[in-house]
């Protein structure tokens, strides 16, 4: 993995997570695409909050379990695929979610969907063979 992508990823997300933490998900690093995902640890079943880029899909939102193009993935997907329920704060509150895997056709829609909105997805795709990055769906378990 990249040394500035190593860097990033241990500077921002902790930067990230006061900012969302404060403005009640209001901003991030990147306004308007960040949330901070609250999972139950997959092993620990200690809560754990992390701030990630998402895009939406009509009223889903959509993560990408790139973690920078690492050849594993990253905990919060551990964390929810053990767990599916989670919590999302974003725009001044807090949301229920159920968060599952996206696969064939639907898959390929929302990885081009995110794509067009961080052109780095690619390069990590690439970093991160043979190990296909999930796409995540969360939607809302109100």
């Amino acid at each position: 993995m990249d040394s500035v992508v190593r860097v990033l990823l241990r500077v921002m997300p902790p930067i990230d997570r006061l900012l969302l933490t404060v403005s009640g998900g209001r901003f991030g690093s990147a306004p308007g695409r960040t949330l901070l995902l609250v999972t139950t640890g997959a092993r620990s079943g200690q809560r754990r909050e992390t701030p990630l880029f998402f895009v939406r899909d009509g009223a889903r939102l959509v993560l990408i379990a790139s973690k920078g193009g690492s050849r594993s993935h990253p905990d919060w997907y551990r964390n929810l695929r053990a767990h599916p329920e989670c919590e999302v704060v974003l725009d001044g509150g807090t949301w229920r979610y159920r968060a599952r895997d996206a696969a064939g056709a639907e898959r390929e829609r929302l990885w081009r969907l995110a794509c067009d909105a961080y052109a780095g997805y690619q390069a990590y795709a690439e970093r991160a063979r043979p190990r296909e990055i999930p796409v995540v769906v969360l939607e809302s378990a109100a």
